[in-house]
């Protein structure tokens, strides 16, 4: 049973309001603790599968274990969609006023602006204080190895994960939102948080995740394509007047196929340059990043979150408009 025909078009008036009230929680209140945080739950699942794929050795080629470590996604991406479409019906069941404040409790979880935001400016404070601790709040961060990276290249890559995580922590889950309703935001953020664990080109915490994460990555990469791109014009739309075709070739310097389009983005609304050492550099023109660029890029993303909440009640009434027009 899907979210609009349970709805009809009166209650559906109502339900669209449930971003921007999930967002408003979010804000206000911050993350669950973590024993009741369904993206935690989802990663504990992971860890214990991807203990029991991936090699501790480099294989190469496998192609069984790479269909294996599909499965095994598949089955847990469907517990995942299954127990959220559940969720969703038996809220829906519920009086309209109470279902939305129900389902939009449910969604903040599967969003996480307010953390993401907290953290980025939490290593420009860090910065004030040393370099080491701005590496060890960067760290929280990011994967990447920090103990190298100087001053600048510590903001520079707060910022670029500022960027990024603004797509897959608030725009995509809101856009699978927008058109599968709760089952949809909380596959996203299954898929994205496999990518997080298991999606390495090689080594990592001991195992070699080649073939065992290629799966979780390329998912990722389909499920992120559009939301990316959505992030993007939105910090155009914002920034008022990016180039487009500057956009568009900034983006296409990084390996991945979506993150550079909310980084490129980024560094050019800010006008400043960033980079991951020895593997891409984004408007190199642009100045270095100082102090206080951090908190114009949480600023921007801001804007971004909220310019994301109209978009979001559009889609929904492109969708309940094509579901009705079906039935007609």
């Amino acid at each position: 049973m899907w979210l609009y025909p349970v709805l009809g078009w009166p209650a559906a008036a109502v339900w669209i309001s449930v971003p921007l009230l999930a967002l408003a929680v979010d804000w206000w209140l911050g993350e669950p603790r973590a024993a009741w945080h369904p993206v935690v739950w989802m990663g504990r699942a992971l860890q214990w599968w991807g203990d029991r794929l991936a090699p501790s050795v480099p294989v190469a080629h496998d192609f069984k274990l790479f269909w294996r470590s599909s499965r095994i996604w598949c089955a847990l991406a469907a517990i995942v969609f299954i127990v959220a479409m559940v969720a969703q019906n038996l809220v829906l069941a519920l009086p309209t006023f109470v279902a939305v404040a129900l389902l939009a409790l449910l969604l903040k979880p599967l969003l996480a602006w307010r953390m993401l935001r907290d953290e980025v400016l939490a290593v420009e404070v860090a910065l004030g204080q040393s370099l080491p601790a701005g590496r060890a709040q960067l760290a929280r961060l990011v994967s990447r190895d920090v103990s190298v990276l100087t001053v600048v290249q510590v903001r520079e890559s707060a910022i670029e994960s500022l960027a990024e995580n603004l797509n897959d922590s608030v725009v995509a889950p809101l856009f699978w939102f927008a058109l599968l309703g709760l089952p949809g935001a909380a596959l996203y953020r299954f898929a994205n948080t496999a990518d997080a664990m298991w999606g390495y080109p090689g080594m990592r915490g001991g195992r070699y995740w080649q073939w065992a994460g290629k799966w979780a990555a390329r998912a990722d990469d389909v499920l992120s394509w559009v939301p990316a791109r959505i992030t993007a014009l939105l910090m155009v739309v914002v920034a008022k007047g990016l180039p487009f075709s500057t956009l568009a070739r900034q983006a296409r310097k990084t390996p991945s196929p979506n993150s550079g389009w909310p980084m490129a983005a980024m560094a050019l609304a800010l006008n400043v340059r960033l980079a991951k050492p020895g593997v891409y550099t984004l408007h190199s023109k642009g100045r270095r990043a100082g102090p206080l660029d951090t908190r114009r890029a949480a600023h921007l993303g801001t804007q971004v979150v909220l310019a994301m909440v109209p978009l979001v009640a559009a889609l929904q009434l492109l969708v309940l408009g094509a579901f009705v027009w079906a039935r007609a």
